[in-house]
């Protein structure tokens, strides 16, 4: 089920949050819970025990943990939570991976494996993973609540797409939350601007994608477009997804942390990084750089901690080679940046180290996109003028100009300048009086153009579903 679809707006969301909140206390995890269930049900009831046999190993494995901590068995515990959550991983996102690649090598004929990618399996492994850990390092207790464990790792808001919540984080809200007023306002506003970012833009972006990859006609310019309008799609569904996950979450009381941070602002590709899906770097960095010796080793083997966690990084993303080349991309991108580009970095001016950023951005997005290598290479290679196009067309500037206000709209959302004309208004007496009436009229008037979208479009696809 998608956030941006009539049956979870309409009817799927308006009837949890009435039971939700007409249900006492002791209750309102229970209601979640079965929620979560039904939401991922929806889509794909079979895995749904899959998930559920993840929760349950992780909440046994935690108990057994800390029953015996101190001992080897402790780390044995721990060890064989975290093998059989990543073996389920690796077995459902990379096992055809791996079946082609040795059938490619071998000439073996190996058939390919019958299985689909369950939906977010990326993401609630990851956050079982890292709450069996904390507890081995003694971060958190063992939650005795199945029920308040599963609510963690289950709640329907981040469940297929993130952010990647730790249970450090909820710890205390999964049995002691508030429900303010203006907590919850401020939720239903998230909500809907992240519903306006993935169905207003992002899916627009994609329509000119489809019109890009459908051209007859096209151009070194039209590849640039579609460049830019990838970097822009992918942005905007995943860091609308990521506000309207947060949104939700503050509507049932949670404080989800932030998952992007203007990105597309930055300087330099280390800032980049701090930036984007903040949840999945801050994860790896806690829980394999770190472990790994992180900065406090010799260089030789920074470097190899560096390269590991981009290429676990681009593996995460997907079971293809264009994924594993783009983490390695931004590995050694980071590397130059650590040890050779940072005095030059800053000492150039900040529209040049700007530009340098989007332009590896957009590279490294063109290379995301690819289906394959010879793809990636085709799709850079004529960016570049390596194929002989015309460097514009008739087609490539009936869509220029056709999605063009869109372009605009996105690259100017994209950075802080709208939300700092927010800010500035608001911290004026008059500013907030006006704001206390418009706001909610205009998040009104927004969601009814959306639904008007919603019901007369048919592309709506989430990208980080795939993942």
């Amino acid at each position: 089920m998608l956030f941006s679809s009539i049956t979870f707006l309409y009817y799927f969301l308006p009837f949890v949050l009435i039971l939700y909140f007409v249900a006492p206390t002791r209750l309102k995890n229970a209601i979640l819970l079965v929620s979560s269930i039904i939401f991922y049900a929806w889509g794909e009831p079979m895995y749904c025990i899959l998930m559920m046999g993840i929760v349950v190993l992780g909440y046994f494995a935690a108990i057994k943990i800390e029953g015996t901590r101190g001992t080897y068995k402790a780390r044995i515990w721990m060890l064989s939570s975290v093998v059989i959550d990543l073996s389920c991983l690796a077995f459902f996102k990379y096992s055809n991976f791996f079946i082609e690649n040795i059938n490619r090598v071998t000439l073996f004929s190996i058939p390919l494996l019958k299985i689909t990618l369950p939906l977010g399996i990326s993401f609630y492994t990851f956050q079982i993973l890292s709450y069996v850990v904390d507890v081995y390092r003694d971060e958190v207790p063992a939650n005795r609540s199945l029920i308040n464990l599963m609510t963690y790792a289950m709640l329907f808001p981040q469940l297929i797409a993130g952010p990647i919540v730790r249970y450090i984080d909820v710890d205390k809200e999964l049995t002691s939350r508030k429900h303010e007023i203006t907590v919850i306002y401020s939720g239903i506003r998230r909500f809907i601007l992240g519903l306006a970012k993935k169905v207003l833009i992002a899916n627009t972006m994609g329509e000119l994608i489809n019109q890009f990859q459908a051209s007859k006609d096209v151009s070194i310019l039209f590849y640039w477009i579609f460049g830019i309008a990838y970097t822009l799609q992918i942005y905007f569904d995943f860091s609308g997804y990521s506000d309207m996950a947060i949104g939700l979450g503050r509507i049932f009381g949670f404080q989800f942390m932030e998952n992007f941070n203007y990105p597309y602002i930055s300087k330099s590709i280390t800032e980049f990084w701090r930036r984007w899906h903040i949840s999945l770097s801050t994860w790896f960095r806690d829980y394999v750089y770190i472990p790994l010796g992180g900065n406090r080793v010799s260089i030789r083997r920074q470097v190899f901690n560096i390269l590991v966690v981009w290429l676990l990084t681009g593996l995460w993303h997907g079971a293809a080679w264009n994924f594993i080349l783009w983490g390695l991309f931004y590995g050694v991108l980071l590397l130059l940046e650590k040890f050779i580009l940072r005095n030059i970095i800053n000492k150039i001016p900040s529209i040049i180290a700007h530009a340098y950023v989007l332009l590896a951005v957009i590279i490294g997005f063109v290379l995301f996109h690819a289906e394959s290598l010879q793809q990636a290479l085709n799709d850079l290679g004529s960016m570049f003028g390596f194929h002989g196009l015309p460097f514009g067309s008739y087609e490539t500037m009936y869509y220029l100009k056709s999605y063009g206000i869109t372009l605009f709209i996105g690259i100017i959302g994209s950075t802080p300048y709208m939300n700092k004309i927010y800010e500035r208004i608001m911290n004026s007496k008059s500013g907030q009086k006006v704001l206390v009436v418009l706001e909610p009229i205009m998040l009104a008037m927004m969601f009814l153009v959306i639904t008007g979208y919603l019901v007369d479009g048919s592309f709506n696809p989430f990208l980080y579903f795939r993942f």
